[in-house]
């Protein structure tokens, strides 16, 4: 069984930085992309970054260019989110999934949330002012 597991969310103030971390376990697939997605109270889910397991190319959303940085230890299937300079709308319950396939069957921005296949439950970010 795939599970996906998420930790590292908390309060911190504007400017301040936070690392979330994904663990993964039941994974038997050669080729996948671990993505970080956020959904803030009343809005949509969206993609904030993905790294692929292939070749560990990344691809973030464009407000998370530039402070946010997503990395890989493959050995233990841990994917990080380095979140820094962070702002009140970065604010929302954050979460990791994984999109299994070779990495040509996902679309270029690789953070549509409908190509992920599993879902971890989520760590809340809140960014106080």
């Amino acid at each position: 069984e795939v599970q996906l597991v998420e930790s590292g969310g908390g309060l911190v103030q504007a400017g301040g930085s936070l690392r979330l971390s994904c663990a993964a376990s039941g994974f038997t697939f050669d080729d996948y992309a671990i993505g970080w997605f956020r959904q803030a109270p009343g809005k949509e889910r969206e993609g904030v970054s993905c790294i692929e397991s292939s070749d560990g190319s990344t691809y973030y959303e464009d407000s998370a260019k530039g402070r946010f940085t997503i990395s890989r230890d493959s050995a233990k299937i841990l994917v990080y989110l380095q979140m820094n300079s962070l702002k009140p709308e970065d604010t929302a319950v954050y979460f990791c999934a994984a999109s299994v396939g070779p990495s040509d069957s996902r679309n270029y921005t690789r953070l549509a949330p409908y190509e992920y296949d599993y879902w971890g439950q989520g760590t809340q970010v809140t960014v106080s002012s």
